[in-house]
């Protein structure tokens, strides 16, 4: 368990983005979200100020506050009208002088980037699936089926559906192609481990607690292109990966198994520099615990898998974003220092 500090003494701001293009119900969902997680830590103990940033100007909406009287729960995932700018907010606030919650701007950035994050992965010799990066459909000697084709920096499985699931060249190629007009970006390839799927969440710093897993559940569905996580499938109730998967959590694995899926687990937090919490996607083939992806800022709203982890341990939600403050309190001057984690550099392709 983290370190915890009497919530009386951590004021908190709670940053959150509501994009102006965003439709109404959008709006309210996040608004929703954001007041039940605000409610959560008054509930605590801790004051707390919500500051709402609809545009990309964070130094005049938090001008206001001092940073050595704060920490910033940081509930943003962009600025609004910048695509993929969730490094960003962080930057902007480390530049302010501002003690926040989770994943510093250079991890955010590097997770944004999956080629640099194989790349990691394969050097401190975690297990991830084959993987290739294209430019272009051609030439294509790609020969590992089933694959699976993603856009090299969408997260929260943007550009995933079962067509992105390829059984042989002529749809890898084609796939490949409709990654680089649609999402303007180098297409990752990666050997489909088809087996079980694991959301597994991690939280600490020089200390770290893995979660009990929970596992993503395809038994519904018989085609191989349908057993994945879909955008759909995290973002649009009613639909049929919505609704047709199904999470079970704990996930029902031996002493043995959940030994070597933390360990793999804790050694990609660590490799890829998280920082407070994060969630790890994992698949298990052969007995192999494969690292599908690394998510710094994972959802923790109060119905996301790192909530309804915690809850299984005995852990309230308010109880769970305090602590998330309390980690990110060490870093301040006010309540404590903590050492930044360090990770390897790998040159930008």
């Amino acid at each position: 368990m983290p370190v915890e500090i009497h919530p009386a003494k951590i004021p908190v701001i709670l940053l959150y983005s509501v994009d102006p293009d965003w439709t109404q119900v959008e709006k309210d969902e996040v608004i929703h979200l954001t007041t039940q997680l605000g409610h959560s830590l008054i509930d605590m103990g801790h004051s707390m100020v919500l500051v709402p940033i609809a545009d990309d100007d964070i130094d005049s909406h938090l001008g206001c506050f001092d940073p050595a009287d704060y920490v910033i729960f940081n509930w943003c995932e962009e600025l609004p009208g910048i695509e993929h700018s969730e490094w960003l907010v962080a930057k902007r606030l480390e530049m302010l002088g501002f003690t926040f919650t989770g994943a510093d701007s250079e991890t955010l950035a590097l997770a944004q980037d999956k080629y640099r994050v194989k790349i990691i992965l394969d050097q401190a010799k975690i297990p991830t699936p084959i993987w290739r990066i294209f430019h272009s459909p051609e030439p294509c000697d790609w020969d590992i089926f089933p694959a699976i084709v993603k856009p090299m920096n969408e997260h929260c499985s943007t550009g995933i559906t079962p067509d992105s699931v390829v059984l042989n060249p002529a749809e890898l190629k084609n796939r490949i192609s409709f990654v680089l007009d649609q999402y303007c970006q180098p297409a990752l390839v990666e050997d489909l481990i088809d087996g079980r799927e694991f959301h597994v969440s991690i939280w600490g710093n020089e200390t770290l607690t893995v979660l009990p897993p929970a596992e993503m559940d395809f038994s519904f569905f018989k085609n191989v292109k349908d057993r994945l996580c879909t955008y759909d499938s995290k973002c649009i109730p009613g639909s049929e990966h919505y609704e047709k998967i199904e999470t079970l959590l704990p996930a029902p694995l031996k002493s043995d198994e959940i030994e070597a899926l933390e360990l793999v687990c804790k050694n990609a937090y660590v490799a890829l520099g998280c920082r407070d919490y994060a969630r790890m996607d994992i698949r298990l083939r052969d007995n192999i615990f494969y690292v599908l992806d690394v998510n710094p800022n994972a959802d923790i709203s109060i119905d996301a898998s790192m909530a309804c982890a915690a809850e299984v341990c005995g852990i309230s939600y308010g109880h769970m974003c305090s602590l998330i403050v309390s980690m990110a309190s060490q870093r301040h001057l006010a309540w404590g220092k903590m050492r930044k984690p360090t990770r390897k550099k790998t040159k930008k392709r």
